[in-house]
């Protein structure tokens, strides 16, 4: 595995696990699975764990793995103060001494304000004492590093940067967010601070790797390097010297062994016209077909109506890479044959949904528009005949 450094000198694996995706089964973390792969990645050097105090099963599954295999000192775990959830100064305490407990350790390597998309996020925490908090912790060696996760967009992003003098910082970032979000200009601004940078979403929630339109697969598989879709996207990471470390959602034995792989081969600066050219191309293919930027990573979740928005997007963006007639078998399976099927026609249009996309998405129009090209009528009369028969 090769390494770069945070801001104290101490090295980082270039790849990250990312918790969040941790193996299940059913609606639980599956323990054995999940165990085999952190283990595995740590015998392949990867040291940054990424979790949160709201990723569903993580931090306790993270924490029961690591004490059973005696592997607390080998690893950094990163978490993250939920801030949206805080509405008073005890409330950071018994956030983090829950964490602690979870995690089953005495102290965070990578302490992170969860999801700050402005600079009023951080403003709202700086009037509950959050700077003299993060002294003191930082102080009894409870917390080792402090930044934050960053959602907005890259005028926000400089404002937070400047607001506090952060350990390290954590972006999403990929060949489709170059220009959005904090995007590369947020990652070169933070690299002027010589403030480290994690990035998150590297492969849109797996939509760079398995989810291309097929002109787009053809792109990387026609070009002489032999590299897959995902290898592509992360390659195009590690060529810039600013991005201290990758984090992929891994959750199969294959994908850990093919990212360290991976990472084990790439240099900073390593890309030439013709890899760009390639990135470029695989890029204007995506554009031209995908219909909404969700990657998948549920914020939006629960919606007070009960719409699985996650899943009526994936479904819709289907259509891009394996065709209308698919995604449309896609939803039918997923959301329009259970008991009580909740579908885009429940939205109350309170907009809860919109006020925690990371991606700031136009959630109750596109889902509205995704339901109309998903549930044409044939479907519908379809769904409820399904249903009829699986309920007689």
């Amino acid at each position: 595995m090769q390494y770069r450094s945070d801001r104290n000198g101490e090295p980082v694996s270039l790849l990250g696990f990312g918790c969040m995706r941790f193996a299940r089964s059913g609606s639980q973390i599956d323990l054995s699975r999940t165990e085999e792969q952190v283990m595995r990645a740590i015998e392949l050097g990867v040291n940054y764990f990424d979790t949160a105090y709201i990723y569903p099963g993580s931090e306790d599954a993270l924490g029961q793995i690591l004490e059973r295999n005696h592997a607390r000192d080998r690893v950094n775990i990163a978490t993250k103060l939920p801030q949206y959830l805080i509405k008073g100064k005890g409330a950071i305490d018994r956030y983090f001494a829950e964490q602690l407990a979870r995690l089953r350790t005495d102290h965070v390597d990578y302490y992170l304000m969860h999801m700050l998309t402005d600079i009023a996020a951080w403003e709202k925490l700086v009037s509950l004492g959050i700077v003299d908090w993060i002294a003191r912790k930082k102080e009894s060696g409870e917390i080792r590093n402090v930044g934050f996760s960053f959602h907005g967009n890259s005028a926000m992003f400089k404002q937070v940067l400047a607001a506090y003098d952060w350990d390290f910082c954590q972006i999403q970032y990929n060949y489709l967010d170059e220009t959005s979000r904090a995007g590369r200009e947020g990652l070169l601004a933070a690299a002027e601070r010589q403030i480290p940078v994690v990035i998150m979403e590297p492969l849109r929630g797996g939509t760079l790797a398995t989810r291309l339109p097929r002109a787009a697969e053809r792109v990387v598989a026609e070009d002489s390097h032999g590299w897959t879709p995902a290898e592509l996207a992360l390659r195009w990471l590690w060529d810039q010297p600013q991005v201290t470390c990758v984090l992929s959602g891994m959750n199969s034995l294959e994908m850990v062994e093919e990212n360290c792989r991976v990472a084990n081969s790439c240099e900073a600066g390593s890309f030439g016209e013709a890899e760009r050219e390639l990135v470029r191309r695989v890029r204007d293919e995506i554009l031209a077909n995908t219909k909404i930027g969700c990657t998948g990573c549920r914020y939006c979740q629960p919606c007070p109506a009960g719409i699985d928005i996650p899943a009526l997007f994936s479904a819709w963006n289907t259509a891009a890479t394996d065709g209308r007639a698919h995604a449309r078998h896609v939803y039918l399976q997923t959301v329009g044959l259970q008991k009580r099927p909740v579908f885009a026609s429940a939205c109350v249009g309170c907009g809860k949904c919109e006020s925690h996309c990371p991606q700031h998405l136009p959630i109750r129009e596109k889902i509205k528009e995704a339901d109309r090209e998903l549930r044409p009528l044939p479907d519908r009369i379809a769904g409820a005949v399904g249903r009829w028969w699986a309920l007689r």
